[in-house]
């Protein structure tokens, strides 16, 4: 008795095993699994994190007063001990100033200011120049003319005389050092940021918003700003070291930092003066200064790789 077999079409196919679907992730989660890769801007990233926790918390711990002075100790060695009214000893780990003013204090509170002179003037930089270059770019003819002449006039005005006007007219203040500063690093920032919308405002996904009736300004902020951060962040990263060298160069022509208050610019501009005799007012200063700058740099190009869409790799 033969058996009849089924046909091969008639035999049932196994359906495949579900596949599970992947998590989308956002700009900001790609670009953070990019620059965790990025082992030197990480550890630059973790120094910076470091000499900023140093600035503002280290003056609490030292137990000296930035101001307090001691002319019998007046630029002595580091590892220098001083006797204290209550009899007991302390040692000025870096040494101490012309004044006799403890030298590690006054580093950690000039980079106090010097860290936040960088930092609120870059911040002043990136609000105007961002919004500025974005809607120049992506206005483009005459209001783009307009806006970018506007710009060439304000770079052939000479920022040391800017500075000195307002000073005269509104006096010396912190504040107003941010201002100024602030109110001439976003011309270079407004020129990046135009040249990178120009490109951004041909591409099709703008188009498509445009169709779907998104207004100018939401276009901006949705769809323009986030494709630009990347060249953003770098320059930001470059201005603030270049905003810590403009500070230096107002103090220095007193039109900055006051005394008895200090900041890095003023701390080597002094050990510049001393440095013959007294080499480490010069060198413990510019070390902190540079390795600052270095940070900075090394964390900025982290930061334009991660946030570059195009080195994302499947």
């Amino acid at each position: 008795m033969s058996t009849v077999l089924p046909a091969a079409d008639s035999l049932t196919t196994p359906s495949p095993l579900p596949v599970p679907a992947r998590a989308g992730r956002s700009l900001w989660q790609d670009a953070w699994a990019r620059l965790r890769k990025n082992h030197l801007a990480v550890v630059c990233g973790v120094v910076l994190i470091a000499i900023v926790l140093i600035c503002f918390i280290g003056p609490f711990l030292t137990g000296w007063n930035p101001e307090t002075t001691n002319l019998a100790l007046k630029a002595s060695p580091p590892g220098t001990a001083e006797t204290l009214t209550d009899g007991s000893v302390r040692t000025h780990l870096l040494g101490t100033d012309t004044l006799g003013r403890d030298l590690l204090t006054r580093i950690m509170r000039g980079g106090q200011v010097s860290l936040m002179v960088g930092m609120v003037a870059t911040g002043v930089a990136l609000l105007i120049g961002v919004a500025y270059g974005a809607a120049a770019g992506y206005l483009g003819g005459r209001t783009d003319a307009v806006m970018m002449r506007a710009v060439d006039v304000l770079y052939a005005l000479p920022f040391m005389i800017f500075v000195i006007l307002l000073t005269t007219m509104f006096g010396k203040s912190m504040l107003l050092m941010y201002i100024a500063i602030g109110a001439v690093e976003w011309l270079t920032m407004s020129r990046i940021v135009r040249a990178q919308v120009q490109g951004l405002a041909r591409q099709e996904f703008v188009d498509a918003a445009r169709s779907l009736g998104l207004s100018t300004a939401v276009i901006l902020r949705r769809h323009i700003i986030p494709n630009v951060l990347g060249p953003v962040i770098v320059y930001a990263t470059l201005t603030v070291p270049a905003v810590m060298l403009l500070e230096a160069a107002l103090s220095f022509l007193g039109l900055g930092v006051q005394p008895p208050d200090s900041s890095w610019g003023t701390l080597i501009d002094d050990g510049a003066t001393n440095m013959e005799t007294s080499v480490w007012l010069l060198a413990w200063p510019a070390a902190f200064f540079s390795v600052t700058l270095f940070c900075l740099n090394f964390v900025g190009d982290g930061l334009r790789d991660a946030l570059d869409v195009r080195s994302g790799k499947d």
